[in-house]
């Protein structure tokens, strides 16, 4: 049977303000068969929901095609729907008219526009709400409306931009629940999904296929089978395994700062975290019941943070060399032991010690800092030199942590309103 869906050595970049490319999506292979859910999985910023606007048609690859049914896309094709992570609804529509608009644009006729209207809304269980409007709603109605919205169109593929991420967790469980119960009956009038998720259990629960996928620029590093039958129940071992060996293939294959021992260097993107969640995480891996070393997965559990929350502290803690991270499991250092058990003047004073060393960009401003004879620097100073080398997000992100660790270690101190650092109060 042919698939739905082939993509070929697809790339995507976007121009520079250097005049040089940002690589997004870097030779993108895979395909949609007919009755399956492929999940892409990654973190924020990874490019998956890149690669599903240009499945959708909304925009062009830089190299490579993507062909649906046979057909280069090269314009928003009929029988490709999308729903995304916002409810995207008309405000001043109701219900029924949120929904019947993809049907008016087909210019089909007015009875079978508003019959296929109702059924879209019966079959995804807001029959009753027909003149409701989007303030009247929960934030799970309005996302059933969604779905509702591209389910009426009938369409052969269905793209899901993270559908789920802006609902509470039991709405979420609830929706996606009645969501794959409708297609497990053979009830949803779609013959294939792609799900952009970077909740590990939620791409465990839903797909057939998972496509881990790395960032900076985007590759599918790996390419995992859910052979578990529907319904799936998160406490199965078999389940739990799988999501350990996804955790551990997404610690296993991202590049540095996660490599323990590699050396960063001024124009390494660092993750935007704070130091308090670094605090909190050490201290969370010291004490009971992990003793230093925690399992990433069970530690994610128990604080209820997903790989986007999780990720971005355990490689900063990484990159200080605070903790090693391997084989899905963090272990602490001596210095994050040390840390731990530390006093507030002592964690920082050790801090200084790990940020100077480990971290370039920290040392490089607190030395153009000390080489200026008033001490001061404007913060474009740094920005523009990072831009030479990264996206302007990247560049604005790593700056604005590498300026939260220089204020927690006290090695200089940064003015927003005038947007300036100095080496005011350093230790």
């Amino acid at each position: 049977m042919a698939a739905l869906l082939e993509i070929h050595d697809c790339c995507q970049s976007f121009p520079r303000a250097d005049g040089g490319e940002h690589l997004v999506l870097d030779h993108i292979d895979f395909q949609l068969a007919q009755g399956e859910i492929v999940g892409l999985l990654g973190r924020t910023g990874s490019g998956k929901s890149t690669l599903l606007r240009l499945i959708a048609g909304l925009a062009r690859p830089t190299a490579g095609s993507i062909v649906y049914l046979g057909r280069p896309i090269d314009a928003p094709p009929p029988g490709v729907a999308m729903v995304f992570q916002s409810f995207a609804l008309f405000p001043w529509l109701t219900v029924l008219e949120n929904v019947q608009l993809g049907l008016e644009a087909l210019g089909l006729p007015e009875a079978e526009i508003r019959s296929r209207a109702l059924a879209a809304i019966d079959l995804i269980g807001l029959d009753g709400y027909e003149s409701a409007f989007p303030r009247e709603l929960s934030g799970g109605m309005r996302q059933r409306v969604g779905f509702a919205r591209a389910l009426v169109v009938h369409p052969n593929i269905l793209l899901m931009d993270e559908p789920f991420s802006a609902l509470d967790v039991l709405t979420a469980e609830t929706l996606r629940t009645d969501f794959l119960d409708l297609w497990g009956e053979g009830k949803l009038p779609i013959k294939g999904v792609i799900l952009v998720t970077h909740n590990i259990e939620e791409a465990v629960l839903m797909c057939d296929r998972i496509l881990l996928f790395s960032t900076n620029p985007a590759r599918i590093i790996s390419e995992i089978k859910v052979d578990l039958r529907q319904p799936r129940n998160r406490l199965d071992p078999q389940f739990r395994d799988l999501v350990e060996t996804i955790y551990v293939a997404m610690t296993a294959r991202e590049p540095a700062p996660l490599q323990f021992g590699a050396t960063a260097t001024i124009n390494t993107v660092l993750p935007r975290v704070s130091a308090n969640p670094l605090s909190g995480l050490i201290e969370t891996v010291a004490g009971q019941p992990y003793n230093g070393k925690a399992d990433l997965p069970v530690l994610g559990d128990e604080l209820h943070m997903e790989v986007d929350d999780l990720f971005p502290v355990a490689e900063s803690l990484q990159l200080l060399h605070l903790a090693e991270i391997e084989g899905g499991d963090i272990k602490l250092t001596d210095a994050g032991k040390q840390f731990a058990e530390a006093g507030i003047d002592d964690r920082k004073k050790l801090f200084q010690r790990q940020l100077l060393t480990y971290v370039p960009l920290a040392a490089h401003v607190r030395r153009v800092l000390q080489e200026r004879a008033n001490h001061v620097a404007p913060k474009s100073r740094f920005l523009d030199e990072l831009e030479d080398h990264m996206s302007t997000e990247d560049a604005e992100h790593t700056l604005r942590a590498v300026t939260a660790w220089g204020r927690f270690a006290e090695i200089y101190a940064y003015d927003d309103d005038s947007q300036t650092f100095s080496l005011e109060n350093p230790t």
